[in-house]
């Protein structure tokens, strides 16, 4: 008798598992639901699930609300000089996220599992900087796998354990081990655990993809760093500026925004600029149809002692 029920308790948790990994509802899940339709209640499904929004009207509009937290969300960078803007965007998104969840009462750690080839390029991340960039360090966990698989591994197991806030991946241009299955597998993962996970993609095209959502990403020009009596620090950098397009979402339209993000307030901004939202068709300047804002500016050396959220690589 006792041999038939553990064979019966591993029959339901393998059950539970394959249920997890194809993204269906468990059997206990499933009863839950069905009792909760006979008493008139809410089903899991129908439960309005948390988004994280930006804090920008018109783009939170076309997000539905803001990126989604239990699926993967891609900020992508079609070259390797704009790298630090794709990191720095989901660096952004984290630390509202951190904000969100300190106001809670919730104080989970963010893990960041870093990508060989990609750091060489882009470095590592920066505690000091992390903090200056809005992030909170001690509940920051960087992770550095010698091979892609390791990577996908550990991403998959830190989603489906749901202990961080989010999880974000990095990942060099289009590696051929890293396709439509793997992305589907991690998508399952994340939506079973209802927990988000960030793909930062260096250097990379668009691949079809499980992500729900996909920005491309591109850094825009900063003015000059305010002072408390209004006027500007001449010489100085302000607060980095982020030009995203949305490139796979629920809105038809290729829209185009300019986010200015605040470390000190952990908030974003939109940036008046002319023709802010591209026309459908209109190509964006990293295809070379014409040179992005930062061209046509003159050099000017900057000063060294301005705090990066990533050190040089040696």
């Amino acid at each position: 008798m006792a041999q038939n029920a553990l064979a019966r308790e591993r029959l339901f948790a393998l059950r539970e598992t394959i249920a997890r990994l194809e993204g269906k509802p468990a059997p206990a899940f499933a009863a839950a639901e069905r009792e909760a339709l006979a008493e008139g209640r809410k089903t899991r499904q129908e439960r309005i699930l948390p988004s994280l929004p930006f804090g920008v009207e018109l783009l939170d509009r076309a997000l539905e609300g803001g990126l989604p937290l239990d699926a993967i969300t891609e900020f992508r960078s079609a070259l390797s000089r704009d790298a630090g803007a794709a990191s720095g965007l989901a660096m952004a998104v984290a630390a509202r996220l951190q904000k969100q969840e300190s106001d809670g009462g919730r104080l989970m750690p963010l893990l960041w599992i870093g990508d060989a080839v990609g750091t060489l390029e882009a470095g590592r991340p920066y505690a000091p900087g992390l903090r200056d960039f809005g992030l909170s360090p001690e509940r920051f966990l960087h992770a550095a796998p010698r091979k892609l698989d390791e990577a996908l591994w550990l991403a998959e197991t830190a989603v489906e354990s749901a202990a961080f806030s989010a999880v974000i991946l990095e990942v060099r241009g289009n590696p051929a081990h890293f396709g439509l299955t793997e992305s589907r597998r991690l998508s399952l993962r994340a939506h079973a655990a209802r927990r988000p996970l960030f793909l930062v993609r260096q250097a990379g095209v668009e691949e079809a993809s499980s992500a729900a959502l996909r920005l491309h990403v591109e850094p825009g020009p900063s003015g000059l760093r305010p002072l408390p009596d209004g006027s500007k620090l001449a010489g100085s950098i302000g607060n980095p500026i982020f030009r995203l397009t949305l490139e796979k979402s629920r809105n038809p339209a290729p829209l185009s925004f300019l986010l200015e993000w605040s470390p000190h307030e952990r908030e974003f901004f939109p940036v008046t600029e002319p023709n802010l939202i591209r026309p459908p068709g209109e190509q964006s300047a990293h295809s070379g149809a014409q040179l992005p804002a930062s061209a046509n500016r003159p050099y000017r050396p900057q000063a060294m002692e301005a705090l990066l959220a990533f050190e040089r690589a040696s």
